[in-house]
């Protein structure tokens, strides 16, 4: 299976999420995000999961524009303000309200503890998705040559200590935050041992 037949069709939704990051994101971040899709468009069709590719785009190219100066806040956790992003991205798109909301459902729950795949695909490989390239979790789930393909494809670059940092900022303004509770248990230590950033 090669990575495009993972991407979606080239909707205008399609290209808006992915100019989106591009603009207003590092090259770090971007990496992460389109990273994050593959990882998660892989694992729905590995565990047969009936997900819906352009919503699960839309959502992982944007879940973390929370975290860039443009759409920061002091008051909004940075997956929420994502979520809005999403939202009127999705209205600007021409989606009916139910589908801009559930982008930004998805964009909110990848920072949950756990997601149920049966009542949130989406949600559910998003959060899967970005556990694994942040700090390196069921790893196991994708194949080392799989994830080499990806790797080469979208380079981490300096996304740990990126990512660190921001998440580290995020806690600082927002003591509340899922982000917040993040840098509490550790995810510096998580982060630092991603097998992603140790390839075989």
């Amino acid at each position: 299976m090669s990575l495009d037949e993972l991407l979606p069709d080239d909707t205008a939704p399609v290209r808006g999420a992915r100019e989106a990051p591009l603009r207003y994101s590092s090259p770090s971040l971007f990496n992460h995000c389109a990273r994050s899709y593959l990882w998660a468009a892989s694992l729905g069709r590995s565990e047969g999961l009936d997900f819906d590719a352009e919503l699960l785009y839309v959502a992982a190219l944007l879940h973390d524009l929370g975290l860039v100066e443009a759409f920061d806040t002091h008051r909004t956790a940075f997956e929420e303000a994502g979520g809005d992003v999403g939202w009127v991205l999705a209205a600007g798109a021409g989606w009916p309200e139910p589908r801009r909301e559930r982008v930004k459902e998805i964009v909110v729950r990848h920072m949950w503890d756990a997601v149920d795949p049966a009542t949130d695909p989406e949600g559910y490989l998003l959060h899967a998705a970005t556990s694994l390239d942040i700090s390196g979790r069921r790893a196991e789930a994708w194949s080392a040559e799989f994830q080499a393909e990806v790797l080469r494809a979208h380079p981490r670059l300096n996304l740990p200590e990126e990512f660190l940092a921001a998440f580290e900022d995020q806690a600082g303004r927002k003591p509340g935050c899922a982000a917040a509770a993040a840098v509490a248990s550790g995810i510096a230590g998580r982060i630092a041992r991603n097998p992603l950033d140790r390839p075989a």
